[in-house]
């Protein structure tokens, strides 16, 4: 017992403790990303689906992001972002970029599902990522709209506006309207976190509570604006004063007119 009471109160034994609850933190943070990893590794991509996908990366990608998908100058490296990832971006049509710039636009999409199968079948080959759910998890029946909408007030509003209809950041960026956006594209960009967008991972936002925040965008997109004129869905305090300058400028109008016949 004296012998333990000694190591005890050894220089190092604080130290010793230290490195015990490092060791500690770091196997459950494996533990809980090795779920996810698990995930990822399940799903199923044919070797010829990532053959197709590195030749079509080679020809239309390795310009910005490098031959082997490590990045670039002009381009991040793709390694461990996973096929939910590659599926949002090219399935957007926001890559290839057309041009560089503050964030990729919106365009046309420019390759078949089954191309983009095969390119997000090769970056997932590279590294461990989001994998691209299925239609059962992103599917906004089985979500509660109304826990939906207090989770969007909480976590998106601040950018996409209180109805989802976008708004302006800094320096030249924007958070985009996600009026019209598919369930699928809507659960891949909270897992992914595209151009300034956090990422929203299980531990933040369980795939439960992501349904349910697609249930509640889809909801309002599919009630529309039954008060009348949307005017932007900027909130009430822009909307009050668009009337209320809109409404002094008729009354100046009007005023200047009786004035003018009266003369």
């Amino acid at each position: 017992m004296k012998a333990l009471s000694q190591r005890r109160r050894h220089p190092l034994a604080a130290v010793a403790l230290l490195l015990l609850g490092l060791l500690v933190t770091g196997g459950l943070y494996a533990a809980v990303s090795g779920a996810n990893e698990a995930q990822a590794a399940s799903t199923a991509y044919t070797a010829d689906d990532e053959d197709q996908g590195e030749k079509l990366f080679i020809a239309n990608c390795a310009t910005c992001h490098g031959m082997d998908a490590s990045g670039s100058a002009n381009g991040p490296s793709l390694i461990g972002v996973g096929a939910a990832s590659v599926d949002f971006q090219v399935g957007t049509g926001r890559m290839p970029m057309a041009m560089q710039g503050p964030q990729a636009q919106q365009k046309p999409v420019q390759f078949t599902e089954e191309q983009t199968s095969q390119l997000a079948a090769y970056v997932a080959s590279l590294g461990a990522g989001p994998v691209v759910p299925d239609a059962e998890t992103v599917d906004a029946a089985g979500g509660n709209a109304a826990e939906g909408g207090e989770l969007f007030r909480v976590n998106c509003a601040m950018c996409h506006n209180a109805a989802g209809a976008g708004g302006a950041l800094t320096q030249g960026k924007f958070a985009p309207s996600l009026e019209g956006v598919s369930e699928k594209h809507i659960y891949e960009a909270m897992v992914t976190g595209p151009q300034n967008m956090p990422v929203f991972n299980d531990a933040n936002v369980s795939p439960e509570d992501k349904q349910s925040i697609i249930a509640f965008l889809k909801n309002i997109e599919a009630n529309g604006s039954p008060g009348g004129a949307q005017l932007g869905s900027l909130g009430p305090v822009s909307e009050g004063l668009f009337i209320w300058t809109a409404g002094l400028g008729l009354v100046i109008a009007f005023t200047i007119w009786l004035t003018s016949r009266s003369s």
